[in-house]
This record gives C-alpha cells, sequence and structure tokens, in this order.
C-alpha cells in the first residue's frame, strides 16, 4: 500500500483529473441516491469507496476525504491525525518521528500539491476530524452536500 501510495502522489495532477470528472458524476446520482435512500445506499457505496481508495491512497474511511486540497496524500495517514501540516518532529530526511520508515504524510502533501492544478488548496484549513463519521463514505456525504447547495442556490427546498 505504501509504495501506490507514494506513486499516487507522485502522479497528483492525474488523480485530480479524475476527481474533477468523478464528483460530478457522484453528485448528479443525487436523486438516485435520495430515491434509494442515503441510509441504505451508504454501505454498497462505502465498501466500492473503501476498495478503492484503500488500494490507492491507503484510505482510513474518516468520512471526511481532504484529498483533493492535500496534494492527494491522506492526512489520516499521519500517526497524529493531523490536518493542517506537519507537527514539529519531521526528520531532516522528511520522514515521520513516530514511524521513522514513512515519510511524513505532510511532506508528501506539499510535493504533490506543487503538482496539481489546484495546489494552492494546501493553504486552506481544514476542520478537526470528527470521529462520528469515521468509515462512512465522504463520496456520498459530498453528493448530498453539493445537491444541497445547488438546490438553496436555485431556491428550492430538498
Amino acid at each position: 500500500m505504501y509504495a501506490v501510495r507514494r506513486w499516487v502522489v507522485r502522479h497528483s495532477r492525474l488523480f485530480e483529473t479524475i476527481y474533477r470528472l468523478f464528483e460530478p458524476v457522484v453528485v448528479r446520482l443525487d436523486p438516485l441516491w435520495r430515491r434509494l435512500g442515503y441510509g441504505r445506499a451508504e454501505a454498497p457505496v462505502r465498501s466500492v469507496e473503501k476498495a478503492v481508495k484503500g488500494f490507492l491512497f491507503d484510505c482510513k474511511m474518516c468520512g471526511q476525504c481532504a484529498l483533493s486540497s492535500t496534494g492527494m496524500s491522506c492526512p489520516m495517514n499521519c500517526p497524529k491525525n493531523l490536518r493542517n501540516g506537519p507537527c514539529g518532529g519531521v526528520r531532516a530526511n522528511g520522514h515521520c518521528e513516530v514511524k521513522p520508515e514513512m515519510r511524513c504524510v505532510w511532506v508528501e502533501a506539499w510535493a504533490g500539491s506543487q503538482r496539481m492544478q489546484n495546489g494552492e488548496r494546501i493553504h486552506i484549513v481544514q476542520k478537526p476530524v470528527d470521529f462520528r463519521l469515521k468509515d462512512s463514505s465522504s463520496w456520498l456525504r459530498v453528493a448530498r452536500e453539493r445537491s444541497d447547495e445547488g438546490a438553496v442556490q436555485a431556491g428550492e427546498k430538498k
């Protein structure tokens, strides 16, 4: 997993493009998710999301994905669960103080963000982790939020 995770960060621009194409599709499926019920759609969508993102990003299924803002490096791989940059213990070689064999997630995030078209998003402060969302689908959460935002802008009620 670690090797794949590092490869993805090195190709973060490609994965940013894939995400930009994928997100609108998931959002457009909101009527289907609502018809099925978000609760019923959760288990199958979560299992697909976990398989895909687990393989590519070593995803921990926090339910609050920040990959598009962190250079495609999952901040939940940080042993300290830091969501907004490295701790003070990053070693001189860029490795983690807790897991010396692993490069710091945030050193990787910075490198990945520099390759991305919207790499400046790394400067956006992430909200603290809401552990109540652990093991839930961030894809469905984003679909619901984006759909609700669109409805509000159009003056509709969902």
